[in-house]
């Protein structure tokens, strides 16, 4: 029996919802998507609760109306901005001397306790890349080895628990509940990544309306991410400036004469701010210089990231460009110049079952991710905003409202209580040591499972 799934992908300049089937051998078919423009949202975060889930409301009713499917939880993109992360291990001595899975939830845990996280920030996503069995480095899978030790390295996102709680209260607000949150950059990785990329390392952009989300990808894990709040939308803004025109007609300049190929001496005639009602001569080559300024700066400012993050001569694969922004002419060859003649792709989401045309461009790339990470996780192991461990061969359940009881001993609060009560992570456990005494044991039965 398959399942049905809901993602939503919340952008800065639009909505996008897409209802998919899974079935039990994980494969996917699209049954019915929605998209809408973005409101109350700046620079990847809701601005504006009431207009943020009238939005997302449309797109979520438009593809129910297309699958003929109601769908009353989702999972849903949340952007890289305001996020923040680092890396934690975590070891565990193996009783039994083989390594269950439980002793890999249990050091993932552990891990993730050790970790410095400030109380103010909520764990999106716990992705470990190096396990060590023993003395022995870079294990893929250390289910069922023989070994008296296990460590786990793992890289931790996270983001401000305000951010994420008015991200969930805007799609409560459309009436769909959340079930599961990922990083957008993550999940444009998983549609757009292909396995030798994986293996080899590679630096995922995604290339938006306001923002750039840049993740970089080494031993099969996400090593680094960040955020750049530039995007299409600053073209557009400049163009504008430069050209004395309204802002519409600069996008529809953008659209239509964006190029960051050879200047054309062509003209054209365009209305002037204030007074559309006159109309001005402009060349083109005025509108090339432009263009190519401002994509110049935000691919070199993304170039300065990468090399910050010290994991450039790890990624043998280059970089792969995805999103709207990644359509204009001419970036390829751009960014080829600007870091360094690494090898640079742009692509599009993975092919699937039932996928419209109007999805299978670059700006749909973090959707369809949200579609391939329902079906089956993209690591081996990885601990979710829910702190639920998934793993390659986990149980598939249809999607539901999120319980967060199913989680041991981590005392959540439910879903519509959320904007109440402040999210519990294992960092404020760590602290609470004055807890009533029916706190203090449920800390410890969770303690005695990890250790």
């Amino acid at each position: 029996m398959g399942r049905t799934v809901l993602a939503i992908d919340v952008g800065s300049t639009k909505i996008c919802a897409v209802i998919a089937q899974i079935a039990n051998d994980n494969s996917i078919s699209v049954i019915g998507a929605g998209t809408t423009k973005a409101q109350g949202l700046k620079r990847g975060s809701i601005t504006n609760i009431e207009l943020a889930s009238r939005s997302i409301k449309t797109a979520v009713e438009d593809a129910k109306r297309v699958a003929g499917s109601e769908v009353t939880s989702a999972i849903v993109s949340i952007s890289g901005a305001y996020t923040k992360s680092l890396n934690s291990n975590g070891i565990v001595n193996i009783q039994s001397k083989e390594i269950s899975f439980k002793e890999i939830e249990r050091v993932m845990h552990t891990s993730l306790y050790n970790a410095n996280i400030p109380n103010e920030y909520e764990v999106l996503h716990a992705l470990p890349f190096n396990f060590k069995v023993d003395d022995q480095d870079f294990i893929e899978d250390p289910l069922g080895m023989n070994a008296s030790r296990l460590e786990v390295e793992t890289h931790i996102i996270t983001t401000q628990k305000s951010n994420l709680n008015n991200l969930k209260k805007a799609v409560q607000g459309a009436g769909v509940e959340v079930e599961n949150v990922v990083l957008a950059g993550y999940a444009s990785a998983i549609s757009t990544l292909n396995d030798d990329e994986k293996e080899l390392g590679a630096t995922v952009i995604d290339m938006g309306g306001n923002t750039c989300n840049i993740t970089i990808h080494s031993g099969n894990s996400i090593r680094y991410n960040d955020f750049l709040g530039v995007g299409s939308n600053h073209v557009t803004s400049d163009l504008s400036m430069a050209l004395h025109t309204p802002l519409n007609a600069a996008d529809k300049v953008k659209l239509s004469y964006g190029s960051l190929l050879n200047p054309s001496n062509d003209l054209i005639e365009l209305p002037t701010i204030g007074d559309e009602s006159n109309t001005q001569e402009v060349s083109l080559e005025v509108v090339h210089n432009v263009v190519y300024a401002r994509v110049g700066e935000t691919l070199m400012l993304l170039s300065k990231f990468i090399e910050n993050s010290g994991l450039k001569e790890q990624t043998g694969a280059g970089v792969i460009l995805t999103g709207g922004f990644s359509n204009m002419e001419g970036i390829r060859d751009l960014a080829v110049a600007t870091f360094g003649s690494v090898p640079v792709r742009l692509a599009k989401p993975k092919e699937m079952n039932g996928l419209f045309d109007s999805l299978r461009g670059a700006e749909y790339a973090s959707v369809i991710g949200l579609v391939i990470y329902a079906a089956q996780p993209y690591t081996a192991y990885e601990i979710d905003v829910n702190k639920r461990v998934r793993h390659t061969n986990e149980e598939k359940t249809p999607m539901t409202k999120v319980n967060f009881e199913q989680v041991p001993d981590i005392p959540v609060a439910p879903i519509e209580e959320q904007t109440e009560q402040k999210m519990v992570n294992l960092e404020v456990q760590k602290e609470k040591k004055s807890d009533e005494a029916n706190g203090l044991s449920k800390f410890w039965n969770w303690a005695t499972q990890l250790f």
